[in-house]
Formats: C-alpha cells, sequence, structure tokens
C-alpha cells in the first residue's frame, strides 16, 4: 500500500478507530479534538499529531474544519530503504507545532492537492516524493543520532517512577517526563530508548495499566474513576488499551479477583 495525501473536514461527532498504517494530521483550517491512546491534544491550524499504528484514537472535528491526513504505510516509499530512520518519528504519538518553513511547505502541498483536484491527476510518485520530503523535514527538527550519542545523559528512573507516581491523575505526557529529567523531549526520547529499550510512552502506558490493575484488584472504585486516576482520558480509552496489553478488558481481571 502507497502512502497517501488528503484534503478533507472531520466529523464533526467523535468517532474512534485504529488502523494498520501511521498517520499525521495537520490543521489547515478550524480545529480539531485528538485524544491517541491517553494522550489527548487540540490541533488548530499550522499544527499537528503523530498517530502511530494500531494506537486506537479518538477525534473531533470543531466546526468547519480542514485537515490535511498523511497515511502511511510502513512499507511505503517514504519510510522504506533510504528513508528508513523517518519510522523513528511513529515511536510514539505526539503533537507539533509547524514552524515559518513547514507552513510554508504546507501550503505548498494544499496548493498542489488542489491543483489535482481541478486540472489534472498527479502521478503517484509525485505524492510520495511530496510526503518523504515532508517527513525529512520534521525529522530533521529532532536531534542527530551523533548529537544524542555525544551528549548521552543516564536518566534517573528511579526519581521519574516517584514523578509518575504523583502525578499519573494528570494525563502526563513524555513532554511532562522530559522536563522533569531537564532535557528536550526528542533528546529524552532517544536517551530513554538507548537505555530502556522501550520508548518513554509505552514505560508510561505501563505505570499507567500497572497502576489500573491494581486498583480493580484492590478496591471496588467504578471503572471510569480509575481511568480518571491513573491518566485515561476516558473508561474507553482504559479498556481499549487493557485489551491491546493484556487481551482482554478490565472488567475481566475484576471478576477474577
Amino acid at each position: 500500500m502507497p502512502s497517501a495525501l488528503h484534503l478533507v473536514p472531520l466529523d464533526t461527532t467523535t468517532k474512534h478507530h485504529h488502523h494498520d498504517f501511521h498517520q499525521i494530521v495537520i490543521g489547515v483550517d478550524g480545529n480539531a479534538e485528538f485524544e491517541i491512546e491517553g494522550l489527548g491534544g487540540s490541533i488548530a491550524p499550522l499544527s499537528g499529531c503523530i498517530v502511530p499504528a494500531n494506537h486506537v484514537h479518538y477525534y473531533e472535528g470543531v466546526g468547519v474544519n480542514r485537515h490535511l491526513i498523511l497515511n502511511l504505510p510502513s512499507t511505503s516509499y517514504p519510510l522504506a530503504d533510504q528513508h528508513h530512520a523517518f519510522a523513528r518519528l511513529f515511536d510514539a504519538p505526539h503533537f507539533f507545532s509547524l514552524d515559518t518553513a513547514l507552513t510554508r511547505y504546507l501550503e505548498f502541498l494544499v496548493q498542489e492537492l488542489g491543483r489535482q483536484e481541478h486540472e489534472m491527476p498527479q502521478p503517484l510518485a509525485h505524492h510520495e516524493l511530496m510526503v518523504a520530503t515532508f517527513l525529512s523535514c520534521l525529522n530533521v527538527r529532532q536531534p542527530s543520532a551523533r548529537e544524542t550519542r555525544s551528549g548521552q545523559q543516564r536518566i534517573n528512573l528511579a526519581s521519574l517512577d516517584h514523578y509518575i507516581q504523583r502525578h499519573l491523575s494528570q494525563r502526563l505526557g513524555v513532554a511532562d517526563l522530559a522536563r522533569h529529567a531537564c532535557l528536550s523531549e526528542a533528546h529524552f526520547n532517544d536517551c530513554f530508548r538507548q537505555q530502556t529499550g522501550i520508548t518513554p510512552y509505552q514505560y508510561l502506558l505501563t505505570k499507567r495499566l500497572r497502576a489500573a490493575q491494581h486498583l480493580l484488584l484492590s478496591t471496588r472504585i467504578p471503572l471510569s474513576q480509575i481511568a480518571d486516576q491513573t491518566g485515561f482520558s476516558s473508561q474507553s480509552s482504559l479498556s481499549h488499551a487493557f485489551r491491546r496489553s493484556f487481551g482482554h478488558p478490565p472488567s475481566a481481571l475484576r471478576r477474577q479477583a
């Protein structure tokens, strides 16, 4: 399956799904709300979000809106062969803003899609190259591998665990953990993966799920309250994460207790 570019409005009623390809959503006009595996945020014009493959996400357009959607299978040209390093962008869901240069490139992409709609179809290779260029622009805004290795730091996991425990109900994100470690988010991601072998997002999600497990087994409080206390935005979000990680809903664990 090749990558695909779409300029579309998002439904103004809440929807949720997951898919086996990566996705980038960028605001062109209007606004939208997203929640990706418990990580929530708003998208305004010139901002966007990264949705890694197989991550359940809820979304809702706000009023009249248009969003640029980039669908990216892991085997598509913009992520394959010489572009394989771009896959690091999808290690975890996150939100981002476009700088001046990327804003100009977004305007170009929108114009190209409009030209296709009103003039003539464009070859698939043209879209693939445009998407690869956009990913390259995002990628170079991360610290280079050389900078990361030369500035490698050990993260104090005990301090991080204590911070997570104290703030778990506040829907922490990777950016919050990076600030606690006094590192940029990109550098924190790279250091964390080098030290632990997993992404900070996976680590944080595991902490949330383990805390939810403990509450399910040791209390009778409603599942909606457990979701709130462990940083999930809703009971549905907690249930989806539970099924993906453990193969059963949280209610099944409570029945076993």
